[in-house]
């Protein structure tokens, strides 16, 4: 059959298809960020080109809405059984129903919460844009479930996405997309937060060492000041997420882990609660701990959209466990942080970072202690020359001083030739260092 003639049946079998309805939700998901966005839809060659790489095309002008492209979506699958090579330049994933979504991601044997519904997926990916098809950070999305997220972000034009999976149960639809489309998507059975255990395991999937995922990836380590290598979007789980964002930190510190290849820019979604603990402001004599701080000097910290807890589905058939506190905790918060460029210097690195993050907790331990008394059993009798030099009273308590001061504080102990750290052993290295 010629060339021509193959094309002649294509548009035969588009006509035939008409402009059946897509299936909607009807959802409309509420956001503090502003209504939904309608999403731009993906718009390759599948056609490789000489170097063995995908394309990139420009939409065209005319091209059918997205409510009538979605039908057509195999219709390269049916160019492919008659020519080597396809003709479809769109080639459109159906996200699915939230029934159909529902009973896939309850399929999981662990507690997860998981994006069903089609709309809330669709303002997720607004949301991790717009520059998908532009950007050339890797995203990474922990946990895809039954992939409605994953096929969103696709459908939007996501360059490349690696879905690091868990969960067995998923893996075998999530590598069936992959081979379906043309080098956008990767599968890796993994978990995000047991990467390089600290303890001494016998390595297998999920758990595995950071620099053979990045490795096989063909991702190269980046320097801190440039731009952002990649992105991470995973739903926390509220019992946990405390310990996971402990976690990321040390390893943001140390340079450590995915941080070890740059700048890794993460996107989650966080108990309200805990986002509004992220958050806490000096006076909070509760909530304003060496956490926050730690946190605040280290990235950028955005608030994306709240969603309520009823827009995601738990894999669970108790009813999870949502933290009550004086915070209001009625929403998941989609909460952006970026890794700052300037946070390593000459006075702080990865090598002194940990006395940071003993200082930070020690001072933390008693809020109304004044600063300037605990300056003077770490360094003489210092205090006062150094809370003039940081323009702060000798009145000043530990619980009332910015981020920002804390870090000059550190470098100017730093440079104090009579700072001899002897009240780093105060309490031992190990339950400081790593302890929460």
């Amino acid at each position: 059959m010629s060339s021509q003639s193959v094309r002649l049946f294509v548009v035969a079998v588009r006509h035939m298809c008409g402009h059946s309805l897509v299936r909607h939700t009807g959802r409309q998901p509420s956001s503090s960020c502003g209504p939904g966005v309608l999403l731009q839809r993906r718009a390759y060659s599948l056609d490789r080109g000489t170097a063995g790489q995908p394309q990139l095309q420009q939409a065209r002008k005319d091209r059918t809405p997205p409510s009538s492209s979605l039908n057509h979506r195999n219709l390269s699958a049916v160019a492919v059984s008659v020519q080597c090579e396809p003709l479809c330049k769109y080639d459109f994933l159906d996200v699915g129903e939230v029934d159909e979504n529902t009973q896939r991601a309850q399929s999981c044997r662990t507690t997860r919460r998981f994006i069903v519904d089609p709309a809330l997926a669709s303002l997720v990916t607004h949301h991790l844009g717009p520059d998908l098809e532009d950007s050339k950070a890797v995203l990474f999305e922990c946990n895809p479930g039954p992939g409605v997220l994953t096929r969103t972000l696709l459908n939007a034009g996501a360059q490349r996405v690696v879905a690091l999976e868990s969960e067995k149960v998923f893996l075998p639809d999530l590598q069936a997309l992959e081979n379906r489309v043309d080098g956008q998507l990767e599968v890796v059975h993994c978990d995000l937060f047991k990467l390089d255990p600290l303890k001494k395991v016998v390595m297998k999937p999920p758990a595995m060492y950071s620099d053979k995922l990045f490795t096989d990836l063909g991702i190269s380590e980046a320097n801190w000041t440039d731009d952002v290598p990649a992105k991470v979007f995973s739903i926390l789980t509220p019992s946990k997420e405390r310990k996971q964002l402990w976690q990321l930190l040390y390893s943001l510190y140390e340079q450590n882990s995915i941080f070890r290849y740059g700048r890794v820019e993460l996107n989650f979604f966080i108990s309200e609660c805990e986002y509004q603990k992220l958050t806490a402001k000096t006076g909070d004599a509760l909530n304003y701990r060496a956490y926050v701080i730690l946190w605040k000097l280290a990235c950028h910290i955005e608030l994306l959209h709240k969603e309520p807890w009823e827009s995601f589905v738990s894999s669970s058939k108790i009813k999870l466990f949502i933290p009550k506190g004086r915070f209001s905790n009625d929403n998941m918060c989609l909460v952006r942080m970026t890794p700052r460029k300037d946070l390593f210097s000459s006075s702080l690195t990865t090598s002194n970072a940990p006395i940071l993050f003993m200082m930070l907790k020690q001072l933390m331990v008693r809020k109304r202690n004044r600063l300037a008394d605990m300056l003077n059993v770490w360094n003489l009798d210092s205090g006062p020359t150094i809370m003039k030099a940081l323009g702060l009273s000798k009145k000043t308590k530990t619980g009332d001083v910015s981020p920002e001061t804390y870090k000059l504080l550190f470098e100017l102990l730093n440079t104090c030739p009579d700072f001899t750290q002897s009240w780093l052993y105060q309490e031992t290295l190990e339950s400081s260092w790593r302890g929460s």
